[in-house]
């Protein structure tokens, strides 16, 4: 199969189509010239549809902690391992902004102060904000630029300095457990239980694009889950169908989901 069918199958609008282009000519042409080769930080959508790009190609995701959303896709030659990844010749580096902890900074301000100083989204990974301190990921390549020129996210004025990547400060997800019965696996019946909403606003929020199955756009409310199937909405928030059960003397379906708080 040549590159453009290739990309046809996986882009949806011309963005993808120049993104998987790119991804595809950096990818294919470290494994001809057996060299690394690393993408820029990519959603967990693109991820999927990249690896449906390049199924044959041994791709690598690395988002320099567990748990990260936004990683880049690797593919290395045989003579390096994965802890070329972590290393001071890897792809990404580690940074910590501080300031006045009582300054109420949240993750757009720290986005929009990047994104200010006209990074591309893409050379950004993970953003994790805490109280006086914001760690985040980003590409080697603009480290030095970014070490020097973010001083500041809103008025807030930012101490920046490189970390190692064994030190970011994540937080840990806060999961609910919510135990709910069903009257079928739909996804709209899932979404409702697990976002408190009528099964008719919930297929509207579906029908509209707003929701993800598994990291990528679902429009079809009846679309039947399984289990350990991932769903987000947009404006609610992410969780996971964690467990079916059996039916209820009411012929309803037991199912547990691990809502994301």
């Amino acid at each position: 199969m040549d590159k453009q069918t290739q990309i046809a199958r996986v882009a949806e609008n011309d963005e993808d189509r120049l993104l998987f282009a790119k991804l595809y000519d950096r990818l294919t042409g470290a494994e001809r010239k057996n060299i690394p080769g690393v993408t820029g930080f990519l959603s967990p959508r693109e991820q999927v549809l990249t690896r449906r790009l390049l199924p044959d190609l041994e791709l690598r995701f690395f988002g320099g902690c567990e748990g990260a959303e936004r990683k880049v896709c690797c593919w290395l030659p045989d003579y390096l391992d994965e802890s070329w990844l972590t290393g001071e010749e890897g792809p990404m580096a580690a940074v910590r902004a501080t300031y006045f902890e009582k300054d109420p900074l949240t993750h757009r301000d720290f986005l929009g102060s990047l994104m200010g100083l006209g990074v591309k989204r893409e050379t950004v990974g993970d953003i994790y904000v805490g109280v006086g301190t914001c760690d985040f990921l980003t590409t080697r390549e603009i480290l030095p630029f970014l070490l020097q020129n973010l001083t500041s996210a809103g008025r807030t004025k930012l101490h920046v300095e490189q970390i190692p990547l064994e030190a970011l400060a994540a937080p840990k997800a806060e999961v609910k457990e919510i135990r709910d019965t069903v009257s079928s696996l739909r996804l709209d019946s899932v979404v409702g239980a697990g976002f408190n909403l009528a099964r008719g606003k919930a297929a509207a929020l579906i029908e509209t694009g707003k929701v993800s199955l598994n990291d990528l756009p679902c429009l079809k409310p009846d679309k039947l889950l399984a289990e350990g199937d991932k769903v987000s909405a947009r404006g609610f928030g992410k969780l996971v169908l964690s467990q079916v059960g059996g039916r209820t003397k009411k012929d309803r379906i037991s199912i547990m989901l691990q809502k994301y708080i």
